[in-house]
């Protein structure tokens, strides 16, 4: 059964509070957190003292993915804010293997992202040392775009690749996720599903998770 992270991104920034509570009382594994810095990505989202409010709003697992240049400057930041999972961005770090390990040495669960372009063959030196891989299905820096439909290939070899070293990591997507193509992406390997403008545009948030988790 895959695991379901409704992303903040989404949600009423108004309201974060309720939205808060209605992951807390849903049928949701964890909090998706996009950090976007306006450089990596067209766009700024949130940093850490709204992560803080939100490591004290929940108990559930804090899955935060920076979409920030040097990411090694504020790891210890992040740990200190509340987060459980921390996801860099490969295109980000020019000495990975290094960026995992301070992640992991500060006592969060490394994960590491990449892009609709980049290649999960480009992963392959540094899988064995992850908790999890998130395959971006649509261009990172805002909510609400399509879903690109390659990436169900990219699951599929990410998956064989996983399989082969035989190592227990998982799968993340994030982008453009629904009802309609959550069943093919779990078919194809994916074991985290992260929705944002699915659940917090429709008018039962609630309903829609609980639909998302019962086909995962």
């Amino acid at each position: 059964m895959a695991l379901i992270a409704p992303s903040l991104l989404a949600s009423d920034f108004l309201h974060l509070e309720d939205a808060c509570k209605m992951i807390n009382e849903s049928d949701a594994d964890w909090f998706h957190l996009d950090v976007m810095d306006g450089r990596f990505v067209p766009n700024i989202s949130f940093g850490i003292p709204v992560i803080e409010h939100i490591r004290r709003a929940t108990k559930k697992v804090c899955d935060v993915h920076l979409m920030i240049e040097e990411p090694e400057k504020l790891t210890p930041a992040f740990k200190k804010a509340g987060a459980d999972i921390l996801i860099v961005h490969m295109e980000t770090c020019r000495n990975l293997h290094s960026n995992i390990q301070q992640i992991k040495a500060l006592g969060m669960k490394p994960a590491v992202a990449i892009n609709p372009h980049t290649p999960v063959e480009f992963l392959k030196d540094i899988l064995e040392d992850l908790y999890h891989v998130l395959i971006m299905t649509v261009n990172p820096g805002f909510g609400g775009q399509s879903f690109i439909p390659h990436s169900l290939e990219k699951v599929q070899e990410m998956k064989k690749m996983i399989l082969k070293i035989g190592k227990n990591i998982l799968i993340e997507v994030d982008g453009g996720i629904t009802l309609d193509n959550a069943p093919a992406l779990v078919e194809a390997g994916a074991d985290i599903l992260v929705a944002g403008s699915s659940i917090f545009q429709a008018k039962d948030p609630k309903e829609i998770i609980r639909l998302l988790k019962r086909i995962a």
